[in-house]
């Protein structure tokens, strides 16, 4: 099992390495992760020092890594295998420098995303290069030489005692629930290549979702109410808010919805621009709750999946902490991993929010 940092004889002759003057920025890969293959650990070991390159297989590796980076310091952590891996580091770091963690009070790094997940939605929000020629390596090596365009700040859900930075209940958690049973049960052999990432979500829509909704209604009765800790806003098409504050305590919605789901950044996967005004307003979430049919989305897929699309029947909120409750249980994803089905669920914003390096230029 492999804790220690990855070891490449080639790296030590390497001359960045002993450049003195460039920030400490350590490299945290999944090696579990499709795309963290032996080709991109090769090329990742010729830009980045021997003992800050690491790799974790398993959870107990993540624990150990994370120790030795909180250990040693560094400023700037990049991680690399997805959104997952992303929140998985991040929970870790968090507990570890929280309150009741070994490293309490200790100031979290700053997080690079490097873009080797499937969906990659963090990615997107921060502009992070593709796999394609050297993208990923100039990421790093920019964040070596302190060539960083900026930050990002960055709020994070709290969801069962974990951090995500989105979750949802509905229809959204239907197509991911389906998507694993396709790549689990169907994606092998000659279709494992096939029937993972955009194509195994493809294959759900088409297989399983859609078949299952068209005998199956989308729409279930829903409350939705506000925390108690603070008023939340309705959201008019330009995310500017509309109407007069809702009370902490005040019922959201009440009625038939087929989806109920909350971000701190725009993006689920594939550039799929779900929360448009996440990130908008300062340790608030943004609420989105769906009461549109599947050919009404079908029919203004592309305006949805930009961000462009605002009917009636989605509502957005900004909100500090918020409680769904569903008549009957509900696909329920968290940070786009399936979580199975959930009749209620609440979300919050955690107290905690971490700094992203960002690539669009927007300087903190």
């Amino acid at each position: 099992m492999l804790v220690q940092p990855l070891r490449s004889p080639d790296l030590r002759r390497a001359p960045t390495s002993d450049v003195a003057a460039e920030p400490k920025v350590a490299v945290l890969l999944n090696a579990n992760a499709r795309k963290v293959d032996a080709r991109v650990v090769k090329s990742l070991s010729h830009v980045v020092p021997e003992q800050d390159l690491f790799l974790s297989r398993s959870p107990l590796d993540a624990r150990r890594i994370i120790q030795t980076v909180l250990e040693r310091g560094y400023p700037m952590v990049f991680t690399g295998g997805g959104d997952g891996t992303f929140m998985g580091f991040v929970n870790e770091v968090l507990h570890q420098v929280g309150p009741r963690g070994r490293f309490a009070g200790r100031t979290p790094p700053r997080f690079g995303i490097l873009k080797l997940g499937t969906g990659n939605g963090l990615a997107a929000y921060v502009n992070a290069s593709g796999t394609r020629g050297d993208g990923i390596l100039n990421d790093v090596l920019r964040a070596r030489t302190g060539e960083v365009p900026g930050y990002r700040p960055m709020d994070l859900l709290m969801v069962d005692g974990q951090r995500a930075p989105f979750a949802g209940l509905g229809v959204d958690g239907k197509v991911l629930n389906d998507y694993i049973w396709v790549k689990e049960n169907l994606g092998k052999g000659l279709f494992k290549s096939v029937l993972s990432g955009g194509g195994g979500y493809f294959s759900a829509v088409a297989c399983k979702t859609v078949p299952h909704y068209l005998t199956h209604s989308t729409w279930v009765e829903c409350e939705v109410v506000n925390g108690d800790s603070s008023e939340a806003y309705r959201l008019g098409p330009d995310g500017s808010a509309v109407g007069e504050p809702l009370a902490p305590g005040a019922t959201l919605f009440r009625g038939r919805l087929m989806m109920a789901a909350a971000g701190t950044m725009p993006f689920y996967g594939y550039g799929f621009r779900m929360f448009p005004f996440a990130g908008q307003r300062q340790g608030f979430m943004q609420l989105r709750l769906g009461q549109v049919t599947p050919t009404q989305v079908l029919a203004h897929l592309p305006r949805l999946w930009s961000g462009r699309w605002f009917p009636e029947g989605i509502m957005d909120f900004h909100a500090r902490e918020v409680t769904i409750r569903f008549a009957n249980p509900m696909p329920f994803q968290v940070g786009g991993d399936a979580a199975g089905y959930r009749e209620q669920v609440n979300l919050s914003v955690a107290a905690e929010s971490v700094e992203l390096v960002d690539f669009t230029g927007a300087l903190n």
